[in-house]
């Protein structure tokens, strides 16, 4: 029986009440306070400057008890908000004048956060967080000679030997794009120190390789606008940036208001912040060329264009990327913030957009996020501003087109497919007659090669019929084929073909729903057309032939239909193309049935490949075979090429992550052999037990993945080595009949072998050493083998 009294219940009741009700009341002003610090900047009744005091004074008065929720807030904010940059510093400013401790705390925070990112390879944060100490000076938060010494610190890691030059790039990078902040105050304060930061820089740069540039241009010439390697342009913006005394006109100094206070506040010393060691796991940003499509010239109307060198043009651009970044898988929130941009008044803002967004869609080696992101903005883009911005984008896209002559290939693709997929959403309204003059103009041409491809890629989007009456009568050499099966055992002279019996039988079979046994039966007495040297590697063509044929044209009426007639005969496709020479047969029968259909052949690639019936090397010999010559500048091709690179490399990706997860559960199972009494861990233990792979299973899945690895290793290796084949012979040829090597073919070819490098760049890399011991030798004609070399030096 209970000796507590009724009332001394009641207490602990209240206790636990006035307990819950304490947590609730500070995740409030938890919360109150987080989306205060969220929100400053933003469109308010009140300045900025009134609203930055007034939030200063709140946070303050909130110190004692929510100090760590305060910093952890705003180093997020400095770190996930650049755009609001200046705005945090200015409101740490203002605590560090009311609280010397509070702002001593919160550069600790910072530089930790500093170094973390740089660890974790994190190298936008790092950077992010490095301007933010930087904008910190300004706010007499932090002595400029500290930092000073902390640049000097990155200088040195930039001139260490034995690392890759990526690393040291990076570092120069996040030097020079954090000077329009701070270079003011440097150049006022420590003139003669900044001075030789931007010798040392110098010197760095001038003895520093650019091999990769070629490889990563939009263009190939640099009219009208020079393609800068980012480097070289920002140090070119920096320097225009001294000229001016480091005086711009883009960034926002609302610590300006509050000079007074916070000049009278005591100044932080960094600590010795010393870059991590490199280690070879690190991966660091590849180098980019700047893309340039705009200039004041083009713009005549409303305000300038920022100089290819003011500084305001990186700002801008910067600015432009991040918004782009933050909110790419929103599009209409994407379009809406570009369109809201702080300082569209003062530049012309639909350039700017279009320009930053064709260069986010032709960025080198590949694009940050999907293409159709970009064209979906733009769409959003249209649709918020229809009065100028479908106007920017046409002169962008006749601007795009009349210097595609020197286009990059991969860059030519992603022009097709944005352009075919956002006159899909116009109705495909365009005015062709502006083109004209490419009628006139060979075939392999890049000018009328972009509009019979866009034509193609619109028949995805669209019907042929719709296609017809798009282009003008002048254009109807353009217009794609009807995507129609070639079936040869149903036209007029098939009696005269030796499988055209067994192909009428087979007809009637499936439809009376045959089993593959009854299908193989169908097959078994067709004679084999090879000689009895060939037949013995055990593969009937003229089998493949009519089975394939006869198969995927009975499916032809659509994808879903190809898709089960594949899936109920599966078994037969295993039996007749056992080898890689029969897997090509597959693959030449499914091309001659469906020659007019190239979306078709693409999906019944990839369902062929996903299915197991033919490997990823057969379609790399069959798309380099000579019955492949006549499609071999075709875009299509080398979406399949492509296709099949990724397949193969996502089935490495998925081995290796397995092992990974396999090898850790049992390295985690063998530590915890330690012996517990206790119930709850017994049982956990047993079930890790029950989930711990063995040591013959982990073997099994190190053996599965070195045979991926060296399928993997093969696959690329036939790539490359048939397309050393091709060129080399196109050079040799040239160089006897005394031509010119150079043609559209060569251009096209030469742009492919570059397009795999820089496509599937992260697999390729690790086997580099093998490349260049086996195929991308020093006797190799040094155009192929100047391809190589700039792949190479993308991350050495």
């Amino acid at each position: 029986m209970s000796r507590r009294r009724p009332h001394e219940e009641d207490d602990g009741y209240e206790r636990a009440y006035r307990k819950r009700r304490r947590v609730s009341e500070n995740q409030e002003i938890e919360d109150r306070l987080e989306s205060l610090i969220l929100r400053v900047g933003e469109k308010s009744t009140s300045s900025l400057e009134s609203n930055l005091e007034g939030l200063a004074s709140v946070l303050e008065a909130d110190l004692g008890t929510f100090r760590s929720k305060i910093l952890r807030i705003l180093t997020d904010c400095a770190i996930k908000m650049p755009e609001k940059c200046t705005i945090y510093t200015t409101l740490v400013g203002l605590l560090n004048a009311k609280s010397f401790n509070f702002g001593g705390e919160f550069v600790e925070y910072m530089v930790r956060t500093f170094k973390d990112s740089l660890k974790a390879c994190k190298w936008d944060a790092a950077r992010y967080a490095l301007r933010f100490l930087a904008d910190l000076v300004n706010c007499h938060v932090l002595s400029a000679s500290s930092l000073l010494q902390l640049l000097d610190n990155m200088i040195d890691a930039a001139n260490e030997d034995n690392v890759p030059q990526v690393r040291r790039d990076w570092y120069v990078f996040a030097i020079l794009s954090t000077l329009p902040w701070v270079g003011r105050e440097l150049y006022e304060k420590k003139e003669s120190a900044l001075e030789h930061l931007l010798v040392s820089v110098e010197v760095f740069l001038n003895k520093r390789g650019k091999k990769h540039h070629n490889a990563l241009r939009v263009w190939a010439i640099d009219v009208p606008h020079p393609q800068e390697e980012y480097l070289d342009c920002l140090w070119s913006q920096i320097r225009k940036l001294k000229q001016d005394n480091w005086s711009e006109k883009h960034i926002p100094r609302p610590y300006l208001a509050f000079d007074s206070i916070l000049c009278g506040a005591l100044q932080h010393t960094l600590p010795t912040i010393l870059p991590p060691p490199h280690h070879d796991s690190y991966l660091y940003p590849m180098p980019w060329v700047v893309f340039r499509m705009f200039d004041y010239t083009d713009c005549p109307e409303g305000p300038i264009m920022p100089g290819a060198h003011s500084i305001e043009r990186f700002l801008i651009e910067e600015h432009l990327h991040s918004i782009i970044d933050m909110y790419k898988l929103e599009r209409k929130d994407c379009a809406a913030h570009l369109l809201n941009f702080p300082y569209k008044l003062k530049i012309p803002l639909e350039y700017c957009i279009v320009e930053v967004i064709f260069a986010e869609l032709f960025h080198m080696p590949t694009p940050r996020c999907l293409e159709i992101a970009y064209g979906s903005i733009l769409i959003e883009l249209c649709k918020l501003q229809p009065s100028t911005m479908p106007q920017v984008l046409a002169q962008a896209t006749e601007i795009l087109f009349m210097r595609i002559d020197s286009m990059n290939v991969s860059c030519f693709d992603r022009f097709v497919n944005w352009f075919s997929y956002h006159l899909s959403n116009f109705q495909f309204r365009w005015s062709w007659e502006d083109w004209e003059s490419c009628l006139t103009l060979d075939d392999e041409h890049p000018k009328p090669k972009f509009i019979r491809e866009t034509m193609l890629k619109s028949m995805r989007l669209s019907y042929y019929q719709r296609i017809t009456e798009i282009l003008p009568e002048s254009f109807s050499r353009f217009v794609p084929v009807k995507a129609e099966p070639d079936y040869k055992y149903a036209k007029d002279d098939a009696a005269s073909l030796p499988g055209t019996m067994a192909a009428h039988q087979l007809v009637v079979s499936i439809r009376q729903k045959c089993t593959p046994e009854e299908v193989l039966g169908v097959l078994k007495d067709l004679p084999n057309p090879r000689s009895e040297e060939e037949a013995d590697s055990r593969f009937n063509p003229l089998k493949i032939d009519v089975f394939v044929q006869t198969l995927l044209n009975l499916g032809s009426k659509s994808f879903s239909h190809s898709f089960a007639a594949i899936s109920k005969f599966h078994y037969v496709f295993k039996i007749l193309a056992e080898s890689e020479e029969a897997q090509i047969c597959v693959l030449r029968n499914m091309f001659e049935l469906w020659h007019h259909h190239q979306q078709m052949m693409i999906v019944l690639v990839d369902k062929m490949l996903k299915t197991q019936i033919v490997e990823c090397s057969a379609v790399a010999n069959w798309i380099f075979s000579k019955e492949m010559v006549g499609e071999f500048t075709k875009m299509y091709l080398w979406e399949m090429l492509h296709l099949t690179i990724k397949k193969m490399n996502k089935h490495v990706i998925k081995l290796s992550g397995e092992l990974n997860e396999a090898r850790e559960k049992l390295a985690r199972a063998e530590s915890s052999t330690s012996e517990s009494e206790d119930e709850e861990d017994s049982a956990k233990k047993k079930t890790e037990n029950a989930e711990k792979p063995t040591e013959e299973m982990v073997e099994r899945m190190e053996e599965r993945l070195e045979a991926a690895q060296a399928d993997q290793k093969n696959l690329f290796l036939i790539v490359f080595q048939r397309f050393i084949m091709i060129l080399s012979e196109h050079l040799v040829r040239c160089d006897t009949d005394g031509r010119d090597y150079n043609t559209h073919w060569y251009k096209w070819t030469i742009g492919r072998l570059q397009q795999v490098f820089l496509e599937h760049h992260e697999q390729v890399q690790k086997y580099s050493s093998t490349l260049e011991t086996l195929l991308f030798t020093q006797d190799l004609d040094p155009h192929i083998l100047e391809v190589f070399q700039q792949f190479v030096s993308l991350q050495s």
